[in-house]
């Protein structure tokens, strides 16, 4: 699967709305996760929550929006947020996309569970 990717077309607190190129077939899915670089480096994930019309999805960030601008690429990471499982994550401490808070080691995603599952 080719990795699509948008730009913002514009942000509203926490919503960023992305546009794709033209064709309703290059649209995430609803659920799936965006992820965006800030100029500093820092990755934003944002979650499609609706299609809305004209190639364009409506997200919600994880994260503050800080630093984000009109154009700024957005690439789709081919699922929903996952976070991960097992013994490695007791006594542990992440964020909402899994990624660990505590200062120690990294956490392995393989097997990771998506967070909208049945």
């Amino acid at each position: 699967m080719a990795i699509k990717a948008g730009h913002i077309a514009q942000i509203i607190g926490p919503v960023v709305d992305v546009a794709f190129e033209s064709g309703t077939d290059n649209l995430p899915s609803i659920h799936d996760a965006l992820e965006i670089t800030r100029d500093d480096g820092r990755r934003l994930i944002v979650e499609v929550q609706q299609h809305i019309g004209e190639d364009m999805v409506r997200c919600v960030a994880m994260d503050l929006t800080t630093g984000l601008r009109r154009g700024m690429e957005a690439r789709h990471t081919g699922g929903p947020i996952t976070m991960p499982v097992g013994k490695q994550i007791k006594g542990r401490m992440m964020n909402v996309t899994g990624a660990p808070i505590d200062d120690l080691k990294p956490l392995d995603m393989e097997g990771a569970f998506p967070i909208h599952r049945n």
